[in-house]
Protein backbone atom coordinates (compact mmCIF):
# COMPACT_ATOMS: atom_id res chain seq x y z
CA UNK A 1 0.00 0.00 0.00
CA UNK A 2 1.00 3.52 -1.11
CA UNK A 3 -0.22 6.86 0.13
CA UNK A 4 0.71 9.77 -1.92
CA UNK A 5 0.23 13.22 -0.59
CA UNK A 6 0.64 16.21 -3.46
CA UNK A 7 1.91 19.49 -2.71
CA UNK A 8 3.23 22.96 -4.08
CA UNK A 9 -0.02 24.03 -6.23
CA UNK A 10 -1.30 27.58 -6.34
CA UNK A 11 -1.98 30.64 -8.43
CA UNK A 12 0.34 31.82 -10.79
CA UNK A 13 0.98 34.24 -13.91
CA UNK A 14 1.71 33.17 -17.75
CA UNK A 15 5.01 32.39 -18.29
CA UNK A 16 5.63 31.48 -14.44
CA UNK A 17 7.12 28.39 -12.35
CA UNK A 18 5.87 26.31 -10.40
CA UNK A 19 7.04 22.98 -8.37
CA UNK A 20 4.71 20.58 -7.48
CA UNK A 21 6.05 17.62 -4.87
CA UNK A 22 4.71 14.26 -4.23
CA UNK A 23 5.80 12.18 -1.10
CA UNK A 24 4.85 8.97 -0.94
CA UNK A 25 4.24 6.80 2.47
CA UNK A 26 6.22 3.19 2.61
CA UNK A 27 9.62 2.05 2.18
CA UNK A 28 9.16 0.82 -1.20
CA UNK A 29 8.91 3.73 -3.39
CA UNK A 30 11.57 3.20 -5.55
CA UNK A 31 9.77 -0.05 -6.97
CA UNK A 32 7.52 2.31 -8.54
CA UNK A 33 7.22 3.96 -11.75
CA UNK A 34 5.82 7.67 -10.74
CA UNK A 35 3.29 9.68 -13.26
CA UNK A 36 1.99 12.90 -12.86
CA UNK A 37 -1.67 13.45 -14.43
CA UNK A 38 -3.86 16.36 -14.61
CA UNK A 39 -7.79 17.27 -14.96
CA UNK A 40 -9.10 20.40 -16.03
CA UNK A 41 -12.62 21.15 -15.75
CA UNK A 42 -15.34 19.45 -17.94
CA UNK A 43 -12.19 17.13 -19.30
CA UNK A 44 -10.86 13.61 -18.79
CA UNK A 45 -7.57 13.34 -16.81
CA UNK A 46 -4.84 13.63 -18.51
CA UNK A 47 -1.25 11.76 -19.04
CA UNK A 48 1.22 14.71 -18.28
CA UNK A 49 4.85 12.60 -17.78
CA UNK A 50 6.32 9.52 -16.11
CA UNK A 51 9.37 8.40 -14.55
CA UNK A 52 10.96 5.20 -14.27
CA UNK A 53 12.52 3.55 -11.09
CA UNK A 54 15.83 4.43 -11.21
CA UNK A 55 17.98 5.55 -13.82
CA UNK A 56 16.48 8.61 -14.44
CA UNK A 57 14.42 7.91 -17.78
CA UNK A 58 11.47 9.68 -18.35
CA UNK A 59 8.54 10.40 -20.85
CA UNK A 60 6.36 13.68 -21.53
CA UNK A 61 2.84 14.51 -23.34
CA UNK A 62 3.83 16.74 -25.89
CA UNK A 63 1.85 19.47 -24.91
CA UNK A 64 4.62 19.63 -21.71
CA UNK A 65 7.80 18.66 -23.09
CA UNK A 66 10.24 21.23 -23.18
CA UNK A 67 8.36 22.98 -20.72
CA UNK A 68 8.00 20.45 -17.42
CA UNK A 69 10.72 18.23 -15.65
CA UNK A 70 9.73 14.77 -13.66
CA UNK A 71 12.13 14.08 -11.52
CA UNK A 72 12.37 11.62 -8.20
CA UNK A 73 14.26 11.42 -5.34
CA UNK A 74 13.95 7.68 -3.92
CA UNK A 75 16.33 8.47 -0.55
CA UNK A 76 13.28 10.81 -0.21
CA UNK A 77 10.44 8.99 -1.31
CA UNK A 78 9.16 11.76 -3.32
CA UNK A 79 8.35 12.42 -7.45
CA UNK A 80 8.68 16.13 -8.48
CA UNK A 81 7.18 18.35 -11.03
CA UNK A 82 8.77 21.26 -12.49
CA UNK A 83 6.60 23.16 -14.35
CA UNK A 84 7.68 26.69 -16.43
CA UNK A 85 6.70 28.55 -18.95
CA UNK A 86 3.24 27.81 -17.55
CA UNK A 87 0.11 28.92 -20.27
CA UNK A 88 -3.13 29.46 -19.21
CA UNK A 89 -4.38 26.23 -20.47
CA UNK A 90 -2.05 24.15 -17.70
CA UNK A 91 -4.83 24.97 -15.28
CA UNK A 92 -5.78 22.11 -13.77
CA UNK A 93 -5.69 19.39 -10.63
CA UNK A 94 -2.69 17.45 -10.84
CA UNK A 95 -2.59 14.48 -9.48
CA UNK A 96 0.60 12.15 -9.06
CA UNK A 97 0.04 8.57 -9.19
CA UNK A 98 2.49 4.70 -8.65
CA UNK A 99 2.46 2.08 -11.28
CA UNK A 100 3.88 -1.28 -10.27
CA UNK A 101 4.02 -1.90 -14.10
CA UNK A 102 7.61 -1.95 -15.43
CA UNK A 103 8.93 0.43 -17.83
CA UNK A 104 7.50 4.23 -18.61
CA UNK A 105 3.51 4.17 -17.84
CA UNK A 106 1.62 6.57 -19.82
CA UNK A 107 -1.93 4.61 -19.53
CA UNK A 108 -3.62 5.66 -16.42
CA UNK A 109 -5.65 2.54 -16.00
CA UNK A 110 -2.32 1.01 -15.25
CA UNK A 111 -1.66 3.01 -12.32
CA UNK A 112 -2.18 1.80 -8.79
CA UNK A 113 -2.71 4.24 -6.38
CA UNK A 114 -2.86 7.70 -6.54
CA UNK A 115 -2.76 11.42 -4.61
CA UNK A 116 -5.64 13.64 -3.64
CA UNK A 117 -4.78 16.19 -6.36
CA UNK A 118 -3.19 20.19 -6.14
CA UNK A 119 -4.39 23.01 -8.73
CA UNK A 120 -2.81 25.12 -10.24
CA UNK A 121 -4.22 27.88 -11.82
CA UNK A 122 -2.27 30.15 -14.23
CA UNK A 123 -3.78 33.32 -15.00
CA UNK A 124 -3.30 35.03 -18.10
Amino acid sequence: QVQLVESGGGLVQAGGSLRLSCAASGRTFSRYVMGWFRQAPGKDREFVATAARIGGITFYADSVKGRFTISRDNAKNTVYLQMTSLKPEDTAVYYCAASQQPGLVRDMRDYDYWGQGTQVTVSS
